[in-house]
């Protein structure tokens, strides 16, 4: 997997120098949302094919494949999935009950990922929208 820089600073950097990598925005992040963001990233890697590349946007993690995908990143009291997409977040509705939403984020414990299987759906369901739009 491709990796590209980038000189946002992300929610959860501490220091004066922000995050150019998605491994020294983790390395910011403090337990146990670090562990908890690492599960959701390795979901995500997972499913993304080999030319999708991870990249600070926006100041915090995300995937790209055929433009930007997902983002992921952690605050002081939840951490959060940016599926991108409203239909997206709309189709998983059902499967979202019980996690706080609110304009293109999830929100979870940050010590407890959202399932695995779920954030597969998610991905999946964004890497399809882009190819659609890509035709």
């Amino acid at each position: 997997m491709k990796k590209s820089k980038s000189n946002a600073r992300g929610s959860a950097a501490k220091g004066n120098t922000p995050p150019t990598t998605v491994d020294a925005y983790l390395a910011a992040v403090p337990e146990p949302a670090r562990s908890t963001l690492s599960k959701v990233r390795a979901v995500i890697r997972s499913v993304v094919p080999a030319e999708a590349t991870e990249a600070i946007s926006y100041g915090i993690p995300s995937f790209k494949y055929k433009g930007s995908l997902v983002w992921f990143a952690a605050f002081s009291k939840h951490c959060s999935l940016f599926p991108g997409s409203k239909a997206v977040m709309k189709m998983f509705e059902k499967e979202l009950k019980g996690y706080p939403t609110s304009k293109g984020t999830i929100h979870f414990p940050v010590d407890r990922p959202l399932p695995a299987a779920l954030v597969k759906k998610i991905v999946r369901a964004r890497m399809a929208e882009k190819e659609r739009k890509q035709g």
